[in-house]
């Protein structure tokens, strides 16, 4: 009998997310997307499994999976069968959220010998901490665009779904009531891994534009070049610095230098403040000094963006 842990993880939800499962220290694997919900990490977590345990000839052991979502575990034991009857519809008729992993579940399922146990989560449980660790590592490592440690797999082996740990999809999560299948919102993952990427909306590509362009401000390429530099700056130009300083565009070209360590750069929200003018919020990280960054941008200049106005509050 096998048994593991299955544990996602989003930062922000929908954000940076990542999933793992874990069995032992030599056995295990991980992965994520760039932009996920944590429903989606805990279904991912569950699946990967499914598969590696499959792709190692394991299918006819006995396998428990410890998971610290009941709503994974109501996915796989309940509501799975009645939503592919009513056409992946809700009792409420609403089409069900993750749909593309929920389908691949249900494959994965079938004729496997599998008891979901749930553990609470964060509590202590040495198997789910393992699982928990290293989905939020992948997390993480999606969010500082570095390597993701996917892990041994199974006897070596490798994850069975590494060529899916690089997907990225779009989802939001904000709880639903009433329905009782608690299951979170979000838009419908139905684009997911096999089929179509669901599409960015406008405010989606905005924010990732906008967040390109913030990144180039902190880069040594523009912070070393004044002339770089002022084709992002508007003309008003203002900045409140996190020491408390004020900087006029003036000023801050006039003492550009490129930024003694590179911050990690995680975007936070995106509020449109205006047809041509929108609001970006986002965490610098540099250390264990942590900065809440805001910055308001404009349309015009050579990038169609220029930014007007930033602000810097440092979290004590």
């Amino acid at each position: 009998m096998i048994t593991a842990a299955a544990d996602g993880s989003s930062l922000d939800n929908p954000g940076p997310a990542g999933w793992a499962w874990y069995i032992d220290d030599s056995q295990w694997a991980a992965g994520g997307w760039p932009r996920g919900t944590n429903n989606m990490g805990e279904l991912m977590a569950v699946l990967d499994l499914l598969r590696s345990t499959a792709a190692a000839g394991l299918s006819d052991e006995p396998l428990t999976v410890l998971c610290d979502s009941q709503y994974a575990i109501n996915c796989c034991t309940k509501w799975i069968p009645g939503w592919k009857k009513r056409g992946w519809k809700k009792r409420d008729g609403k089409a069900v959220l993750n749909r593309g992993l929920l389908e691949q579940l249900d494959e994965a399922l079938t004729g496997r010998r599998i008891t979901f146990e749930w553990v609470k989560g964060h509590a202590g449980h040495r198997m789910n901490e393992a699982a928990d660790h290293r989905a939020r590592a992948a997390a993480t490592a999606y969010r500082d665009g570095t390597p993701v440690d996917a892990g041994p797999g199974i006897s070596g082996a490798g994850p069975a779904s590494a060529a899916l740990a690089n997907s990225s999809s779009e989802g939001s999560e904000p709880p639903e009531s009433g329905s009782g299948e608690s299951e979170a919102q979000a838009p419908d993952q139905a684009g997911l891994f096999a089929l179509p990427e669901t599409p960015l909306t406008p405010d989606q590509k905005l924010l990732v534009e906008l967040t390109r362009l913030e990144k180039l401000a902190l880069s040594d390429q523009v912070r070393g070049d004044p002339a770089q530099m002022s084709e992002l700056l508007a003309p008003d130009f203002v900045e409140h610095g996190a020491s408390g300083r004020l900087w006029t565009r003036g000023r801050l070209l006039a003492e550009l230098a490129p930024l003694a360590s590179r911050p990690k750069f995680e975007a936070l929200a995106l509020m449109r403040l205006g047809p041509d003018t929108v609001l970006l919020r986002w965490r610098e990280r540099t250390g264990s000094k942590v900065v809440l960054r805001a910055s308001i941008w404009s349309r015009g200049g050579a990038h169609g963006w220029r930014m007007r106005f930033h602000q810097a509050t440092p979290v004590r």
